[in-house]
C-alpha cells in the first residue's frame, strides 16, 4: 500500500502537538471526537498505519502546522461516543453501530518554528493546500505528496523525521 499524506487539526488548548509529545507514553495517542461524517469516512477508510501527519494548531490568533506524527493504528470505533460522561458522547452510537472512529497517532518531531497560514499561502508549493481554501474545515485532509515535501524541507527535517 502506498504510503499517503493528511493534515489534522486541533485547537491546542483541547489537545496540543505538546500534549502528544509529552502527555502520552510513546508520544502516542488516539484521535478522538471526530463528529464530521467525510473526516470519520476517511479515518475509517483512507488514513493506514505508517501514514504522515501534518500535526495543526487551529482556532488560535495564528494558525499552523507544528509537528510531524504518523499514524500507528487504523480507523476503529471511537469509545468516546458510548461515553456518557464525554464531552464527544453521541447517544446514536452503539457497540454494533459505533458511527463514529479513530486513529491513533505518534508524534515524531516539533517542526522548529510553525508553518502559520501566512507562510503556506506565500509559498508556491503550499499555498494551494485544501487547509488554506476558504470554508474548508475538516479536521482531516489529504495532503499531497509534494507539499509533504516541500514542508519537510522548509522545517530542515532530516529523512527519517520527515517519513
Amino acid at each position: 500500500m502506498t504510503r499517503r499524506f493528511w493534515l489534522m487539526k486541533s485547537e491546542p488548548n483541547c489537545f496540543s502537538f505538546e500534549n502528544l509529545m509529552h502527555d502520552n507514553p510513546d508520544h502516542t495517542s488516539c484521535w478522538d471526537g471526530v463528529r464530521n461524517y467525510q473526516a470519520r469516512n476517511l479515518l475509517r477508510d483512507e488514513l493506514h498505519v505508517g501514514d504522515g501527519v501534518l500535526f495543526y494548531h487551529s482556532n488560535i490568533k495564528e494558525p499552523a502546522i507544528v509537528g510531524i506524527a504518523r499514524v500507528v493504528r487504523a480507523g476503529y470505533p471511537d469509545h468516546t461516543a458510548l461515553d456518557p460522561r464525554s464531552d464527544h458522547f453521541d447517544p446514536r452510537a452503539t457497540d454494533t453501530k459505533p458511527i463514529w472512529y479513530m486513529v491513533d497517532v505518534q508524534g515524531v518531531v516539533p517542526l522548529p518554528f510553525p508553518l502559520t497560514r501566512v507562510m503556506l499561502s506565500q509559498h508556491p508549493v503550499l499555498s494551494k493546500m485544501d487547509v488554506l481554501r476558504r470554508g474548508n474545515r475538516l479536521s482531516v485532509q489529504a495532503v499531497a505528496e509534494q507539499e509533504w515535501l516541500t514542508v519537510s524541507e522548509i522545517a530542515g527535517l532530516n529523512r527519517e523525521q520527515g517519513e
